[in-house]
């Protein structure tokens, strides 16, 4: 059959198609390509650390956040997942990578937290509709390509509470990640390892929602307690409650 399209998500489908396979971090086709990322422990990789992000814990010490029910999105080796639990949230992480879900759950045992991990796509896991208070995304964003932040908006539409927050840290433009117009991505079919976003392109893309607060983040210390990297941007909106 030639004709194919009927329905947005065939549309969306097609233009996953568009980019070459080595290009594909977002989908479940993608776990392999993550399993060997996550492979070598010992790597020199910024966000191996077992500690969370210090903006996550900036906006839990300064009230912007209270314990509730979480989703870490992307959760990779588990150290935000964690840390949530640590401070009283009800926490289930979800990630493409059997490896780095092994990797969080061992880092969960050994900190007595109890988390429920899901590996998967988190386009199609099973997650609680309405159920979140907080969906935290350390990295995911910028590995999607522009067509499925419909896919990305329509999940954090779902999950989220009236009144939940979504936490997120970005490539930011000018210090990591490619700035070409979303356009130039389907010409050359490849992400480049990741798109950068301007603090007003991410305020425009989350403009239904009400902005906390859009940053860089800070530059940690090796010896620090939380992780920062300044060639991240950093941000916190609010759903509205529809009163």
């Amino acid at each position: 059959m030639n004709r194919t399209m009927r329905t947005i998500d065939d549309v969306l489908d097609l233009l996953d198609r568009l980019f070459a396979p080595g290009a594909d971090r977002w989908t479940g086709n993608a776990s392999s390509w993550w399993d060997d990322f996550y492979a070598d422990r010992g790597k020199p990789i910024p966000f191996f650390v077992s500690k969370p992000d210090e903006s996550l814990v900036s906006s839990i010490e300064r009230g912007l956040l209270k314990p509730g029910r979480a989703l870490d999105l992307g959760c990779g080796p588990g150290r935000n997942a964690v840390y949530l639990a640590s401070m009283g949230f009800e926490v289930d992480a979800v990630d493409l990578s059997p490896t780095a879900v092994a990797w969080a759950e061992e880092r969960a045992r050994e900190a007595g937290a109890e988390i429920r991990f899901q590996c998967g796509d988190a386009f199609t896991a099973d997650l609680t509709p309405g159920g979140y208070d907080l969906v935290y995304d350390s990295g995911c964003l910028h590995h999607l390509p522009p067509h499925r932040r419909v896919s990305y908006l329509a999940l954090v539409d779902r999950l989220l509470v009236p009144g939940g927050h979504l936490g997120l840290t970005c490539f930011a433009a000018g210090a990591m990640g490619s700035e070409q117009p979303d356009e130039e991505f389907y010409r050359d079919a490849h992400l480049h390892g990741g798109l950068a976003y301007t603090p007003d392109e991410v305020r425009w893309i989350f403009s239904d929602y009400t902005e906390v607060e859009i940053r860089r983040m800070e530059e940690q210390p090796a010896d620090a307690p939380v992780f920062g990297a300044s060639f991240l941007l950093t941000a916190l909106f609010r759903r509205p409650t529809g009163d």
